[in-house]
């Protein structure tokens, strides 16, 4: 998104403040600018300068358009859902940085296995890490990880887990995503 949008809420709508991933209310009303609009989320920036992320769900208070979770294969094997996995992970966004977490690299290992439970379902385990311990924003990006997977067909059992060992450094960016911030 080049260009900043200010937009007045048509609605009362919970947001998640960033950096620190508390949750609170903007009421209707507010006056917001939309800073990102990138994967399912929107980032805005309040008229009191504080940074809040709006949930896709929540689009229309903004006069937008709720993003639509599509898959790139309907298929259900362990292969397919795996593929999924990475794509719905690439559409899911740092609030304050404008590149998806896997070329952040903050995603080490997603590991699709036929459920023991469920014939029909697969169980995926992912390991992640953070931009910095103690982020804020670390339990919602986790949650949204977990959402995303959990929204696939043919998955079961859902374990997003975080780890810092080893920690993030910026060399586990992609060269696309060091070329978005400049940094290659």
């Amino acid at each position: 998104m080049a260009e900043r949008e200010d937009v007045v809420l048509t609605r009362d709508v919970n947001v998640i403040t960033v950096p620190d991933g508390d949750a609170t209310t903007l009421k209707q009303g507010a006056i917001v600018t939309i800073h990102q609009a990138l994967g399912s989320n929107y980032t805005v920036v309040t008229d009191y300068g504080h940074m809040v992320r709006i949930s896709s769900e929540d689009a229309d208070a903004l006069g937008k358009e709720p993003h639509q979770l599509h898959t790139l294969v309907t298929e259900t094997s362990p292969e397919a859902v795996e593929q999924n996995c990475w794509e719905v992970m690439k559409t899911i966004y740092d609030p304050e940085i404008p590149v998806n977490i896997v070329d952040l690299g903050l995603v080490y290992y997603c590991n699709v296995r036929p459920s023991e439970t469920h014939t029909d379902e697969n169980d995926v385990h992912v390991i992640m890490t953070l931009t910095a311990p103690g982020c804020g924003m670390g339990p919602v990006i986790q949650g949204d990880v977990e959402k995303c997977i959990r929204a696939l067909p043919g998955v079961g059992k859902v374990e997003v887990e975080v780890v810092l060992d080893p920690p993030w450094s910026r060399d586990m960016m992609s060269e696309v995503a060091q070329l978005q911030l400049g940094l290659y």
